[in-house]
């Protein structure tokens, strides 16, 4: 496989959404890790427009579910229906049963639904009842969130933060950004859309996930994950800065997710081997939503991505 057969998919998205290439690598990354994307940023930054862009580049089922405070957890699995015909209750299906779930707002719902996305996100099965439905075996969640600050919205269970391979904060476009964005929506009102590429088959893209899976990593990387891991869970070993903002550090989640998406940041960039410059690339983005700041880090204005930074610099690369 060639990383230039996903072209497609990324000429169509980047022509719904200027800029913004951090996202799309973002989704890219995770569709060919095998993983959830949570993608946090105010409204109105094309956060949904980006994944039903993705989805339509795709070939399989989509469905959009807009998170709200009296959503219920059977509207996502799906629950038993009595059939009186049948004398029997049979199970309907809910949205977690498609192949790309944009969960909209994400956390802008209660505890218990929360809860419902736990078990379908790590064990890609949902459970109703006594009986047990696998899922899909293309299965993503793409998760949007507005900032914890706005009104009407939840802090997402650490749990749950923890089974999102990947999160990618959207910023506000650049002024030349947006005054492409002023043109590309005249150009739409003046004319009809581009219809989407022919959807990328899912056997094709089994295929590339099979082939960046390939990817050499160097054992002494592998050490040089794990160092950076184990640096967010002991910090007072590296610095005392890093020890007073850190209050706990990452799971072996954040391990695994460092070596399978360096894997495919190097094949995406047409490499057969792993460095330690993918590994700096998507490390903000494996472990901002992994670690937790302390009290003394929030109140001095200490961001996640403050510690990540430094922890980078703290680190020695092999």
């Amino acid at each position: 496989m060639n990383p230039k057969d996903l072209d497609p998919v990324r000429n169509h998205v980047s022509s719904k959404v200027i800029g913004q290439k951090n996202l799309i690598d973002g989704m890219l990354t995770c569709l060919l890790a095998d993983g959830h994307l949570l993608v946090e940023g105010m409204p109105g930054l094309a956060k949904t427009t980006a994944v039903n862009a993705l989805s339509d580049a795709l070939e399989g089922d989509f469905h959009r579910v807009q998170f709200t405070p009296d959503l219920l957890p059977s509207d996502l699995v799906g629950t038993d229906i009595y059939r009186h015909e049948k004398a029997e209750f049979e199970f309907r299906p809910g949205p977690l049963f498609h192949n790309i779930l944009l969960a909209d707002e994400v956390n802008r719902a209660p505890a218990k639904v929360q809860a419902a996305l736990l078990e379908a996100m790590g064990e890609r099965q949902i459970t109703v009842g006594q009986k047990t439905y696998p899922l899909p075996e293309l299965f993503m969640v793409l998760a949007t969130q507005n900032p914890v600050e706005q009104e009407g919205t939840y802090q997402l269970p650490e749990a749950q933060l923890d089974r999102f391979l990947m999160q990618v904060v959207v910023d506000y476009p650049t002024h030349a950004e947006e005054l492409e964005i002023l043109e590309l929506d005249h150009n739409r009102q003046q004319a009809k859309e581009t219809p989407p590429p022919s959807p990328l088959p899912q056997d094709t893209l089994f295929a590339m996930r099979r082939a960046a899976a390939d990817v050499f990593v160097d054992p002494k990387l592998n050490q040089y994950i794990v160092d950076l891991v184990q640096a967010t869970r002991n910090p007072a070993a590296y610095d005392e800065e890093l020890a007073r903002w850190c209050r706990f550090g990452a799971s072996p989640r954040a391990t695994l997710a460092l070596a399978r998406c360096a894997r495919v940041r190097a094949w995406l960039d047409g490499e057969d081997f792993v460095s330690p410059g993918h590994i700096q690339r998507i490390a903000a983005d494996i472990l901002r939503h992994r670690v937790l700041l302390s009290f003394e880090a929030e109140a001095e204005g200490i961001t996640s991505d403050d510690l990540i930074q430094r922890l980078l610099s703290l680190v020695a690369i092999p």
